[in-house]
């Protein structure tokens, strides 16, 4: 049984679980494996516990429940970041930082479930890697359009990430 719900405290290592899961999944051809190890689950696991401990997140952080098990999520808030490292000036108020699901998951319909709590048919925007052609099929299935803003990683050799605007 799949249940969407606001992720809690306890929820932690089930998003890291699902986040480097997921990048292992979608990512592994174009980005090193160093990004797919414990020590990046453990990074990740402290991240989303400190996230999770804040008195008043700064976003909407939803999960997918399978079972007693986190198998997706989404993550959205005020519009942040690349822009302020890059010079670069949001297009939106509202991001989608991530949806993440894993790849038994997906085709099923919970990606648009993710991405309507994330930001429901609001404005907004967010980054996505060129070569995640599968995301942005999905995305543009969803109202986003590229806007001509991209930029290129400076910590993974190769990867350009663009972004989408609604």
């Amino acid at each position: 049984m799949i249940q969407l719900r606001t992720a809690i405290s306890g929820d932690a290592a089930g998003l890291a679980r699902v986040h480097v899961d997921s990048w292992r999944e979608t990512y592994a051809d174009y980005v090193p494996e160093s990004y797919f190890g414990e020590e990046v689950f453990e990074a990740r696991s402290a991240m989303w516990t400190n996230y999770l401990a804040l008195p008043k997140p700064h976003g909407t952080l939803t999960v997918v429940d399978r079972d007693g098990r986190i198998v997706g999520f989404s993550f959205s808030g005020p519009a942040s970041g690349p822009e302020p490292e890059l010079g670069i000036d949001p297009a939106r108020t509202l991001q989608l930082f991530s949806i993440y699901l894993l790849g038994a998951e997906q085709g099923a319909g919970i990606g648009t479930r993710l991405l309507r709590a994330a930001i429901g048919d609001q404005p907004a925007q967010l980054w996505v890697a060129t070569k995640n052609t599968r995301a942005i099929d999905f995305y543009r299935h969803h109202g986003f359009a590229t806007d001509g803003t991209e930029y290129v990683d400076a910590n993974i050799a190769g990867l350009v990430e663009l972004r989408m605007v609604r």
